[in-house]
């Protein structure tokens, strides 16, 4: 079973994820300039495994989206691709929060019964968090809900030892002095087998209803100051 994963909810992030193994990947570390780059990405993936860079003729079995917490112009460019991407193949496309993808592959590296609280970049000096533990061996369950604000706030959240902040790459600089004192768990990164992984064991539970691909913005969205409404 082929995989198709794209992640934009920070940089833009393109994988090949083929029966649980990455055959192909590509990123662009822009945070500006998804809408640009992801296409792009997505031929070259396809290309890089051997495959036609027409979708329809490409072997897909699925297509997989993290769908944030981000910002809404980069995390729209990759809900919208997939969306296309799935229809033109002819084949179904579900999403994943991006914060579990990055808290299942921490807790990948830890003891089953750690609990972490994922961290990404929100812009304004700000964070967006959520506190996960482990569901068996290939998903995550989200203690609560996702959250966003300033790091002070999460400090304020956090459960003494028991969280480990983890984070996909270096804790924004906006935030690490302030949570310098946290207890920190391993960086990871937003891996694609790991959101196949995910996909996958919810499936396998019947829980396709929760794999859909609305966004996850956690702030009203607003262009030239003025709100805009949801995808």
């Amino acid at each position: 079973m082929t995989d198709l994963c794209i992640d934009t909810s920070a940089s833009t992030r393109v994988a090949l994820v083929d029966d649980g193994e990455v055959i192909a990947r590509a990123h662009d570390d822009s945070t500006r300039h998804h809408a640009e780059s992801l296409t792009p990405l997505v031929r070259e993936v396809l290309r890089s495994a051997g495959r036609p860079e027409e979708a329809a003729r490409a072997g897909l079995a699925r297509v997989l989206v993290g769908t944030g917490p981000a910002p809404f112009t980069g995390l729209r460019a990759g809900l919208v691709t997939a969306r296309v991407i799935a229809r033109a193949a002819g084949v179904p496309v579900y999403g994943v929060p991006s914060l579990e993808i990055v808290a299942r592959a921490a807790l990948d590296l830890l003891a089953p019964d750690a609990c972490v609280v994922a961290i990404s970049d929100a812009r304004r000096k700000e964070l967006y968090w959520g506190r996960f533990l482990a569901e068996g061996p290939d998903d995550v369950r989200c203690e609560g809900r996702l959250e966003v604000g300033a790091a002070h706030s999460l400090l304020n959240a956090l459960r003494g030892a028991s969280d480990l902040v983890v984070a996909a790459g270096a804790v924004p600089a906006h935030s690490a002095e302030a949570l310098a004192g946290a207890e920190s768990g391993p960086l990871v990164e937003l891996a694609p087998a790991v959101l196949s992984r995910i996909v996958s064991a919810r499936l396998q539970r019947g829980q396709g209803d929760s794999l859909g691909t609305e966004p996850l913005y956690l702030r009203r969205p607003e262009i030239h100051g003025q709100p805009m409404e949801r995808m």
